[in-house]
């Protein structure tokens, strides 16, 4: 079989580098006599401007509206397999071409937060309108992924796509993340606290809105306020302008430390050196960081809406998002109760181990098959 791997611009989304190389490793080590292809657009990020010419600000729709479909479409494959919802519009260009194409979709936010463009784009209108263009080539695709039972009900609410052709596949995580020697994890701790006696929280991912950052930092100030010691320890992007406010007006600086994007191997010993990982998004497709904390051995605490209460089931504890007292009280009791907080630990690595990137390839594997068996059948008839 050929198979044609459509990726995002490399560097630009980490999430989507994680799901498409495990992906593709995993089908590699899964079907050895596949010919696997992976494509992705020229870069044309800022950051990346040095590795093509520079100067034209329309190359980035000239890239990915036109360049990298047409690429995308001249190739050869049973199917094309287009790894992110953002570039579903090269679905429009195969589909054409009579060419089998599926599209795993990760979230739909901007349909349920469509502010959130408001602070990532100089014109959020315009934005909006080509990343809804984009994923409305999920209507034309032959089958579409979901990571999660949340997100599949988003894509036929949204748009009106039949359940059927709509296949749930979870994302994995990867065995790096896990529970490191006591000895390592004290160490590390201690170069990043300000008294032994301090209630490391965390966090991990970006700072927009539906991720709720100011519900951390109120949690934050209601701990700080009764006196004891609490640091957070905020991972990935660093806070909004709003909420780098928040901080000053309640003078929560001494109490937070922004550690930016550490390496693997650092983000691993950050999730096994805090107390907890405090996630209360409003919003998530399928929420990663909770299950890689799961799989260190860090309790966490998540919302109960969206995706989340299907991907931490009872391996985390499940709060209403804007429930401060609630997400205080609970900080306290896994401090304070021992054998609550060791309870939660392994159940949480029994849930983290459930999902693997070795059955989400097995999952894919067969789901290619099923299509392209499906496709072959009504092109008969």
């Amino acid at each position: 079989m050929r198979v044609v791997i459509v990726r995002r611009e490399a560097k630009v989304a980490f999430s989507m580098d994680v799901y498409a190389d495990n992906l593709v490793s995993e089908l590699k080590a899964l079907c050895p006599e596949w010919k696997i292809i992976e494509i992705a657009p020229k870069p044309w990020s800022k950051d990346l401007e040095n590795l093509w010419h520079s100067g034209n600000p329309l190359r980035k729709y000239y890239e990915r509206f036109f360049n990298h479909p047409r690429t995308v479409s001249n190739l050869e494959a049973d199917i094309f397999h287009i790894i992110d919802h953002t570039n579903g519009h090269i679905a429009y260009w195969l589909k054409k071409m009579g060419k089998p194409v599926i599209i795993t979709c990760h979230d739909l936010v901007q349909y349920v937060y469509p502010e959130i463009l408001k602070n990532q784009s100089r014109f959020p209108a315009f934005s909006l309108a080509t990343w809804e263009y984009s994923v409305k080539g999920i209507t034309v695709a032959d089958h579409t992924i979901a990571v999660s039972t949340n997100t599949a009900q988003d894509i036929t609410n949204y748009l009106n796509i039949n359940p059927k052709k709509i296949t749930v596949v979870p994302n994995g995580v990867e065995s790096q993340f896990r529970q490191l020697a006591a000895e390592i994890v004290e160490n590390w701790r201690q170069q990043y606290i300000g008294s032994p006696t301090e209630i490391c929280i965390l966090n991990v991912g970006s700072t927009h809105q539906r991720k709720n950052i100011i519900t951390i930092l109120k949690v934050v100030k209601a701990i700080a306020d009764q006196g004891l010691a609490v640091r957070l320890w905020k991972i990935g992007d660093d806070f909004t302008l709003e909420q780098k406010q928040f901080i000053r007006d309640q003078s929560l600086d001494k109490h937070i430390t922004f550690l930016g994007k550490p390496d693997r191997e650092a983000l691993i010993r950050f999730y096994n050196a805090a107390d907890v990982m405090l996630a209360p998004s409003l919003y998530e497709g399928f929420g990663l960081t909770i299950l890689e904390a799961m799989a260190c051995g860090t309790p966490v605490i998540t919302s109960n809406v969206s995706s989340l209460p299907e991907v931490a089931g009872d391996g985390a504890i499940l709060v209403n998002p804007t429930d401060i007292e609630a997400i205080t009280q609970h900080i306290f009791h896994l401090q304070k109760d021992f054998a609550y907080r060791q309870n939660l630990i392994n159940q949480g690595l029994t849930k983290a181990k459930i999902f693997t990137w070795q059955q989400n390839a097995e999952d894919m594997a067969r789901l290619y098959k099923e299509i392209i068996f499906n496709l072959k059948i009504e092109n008969r008839s």
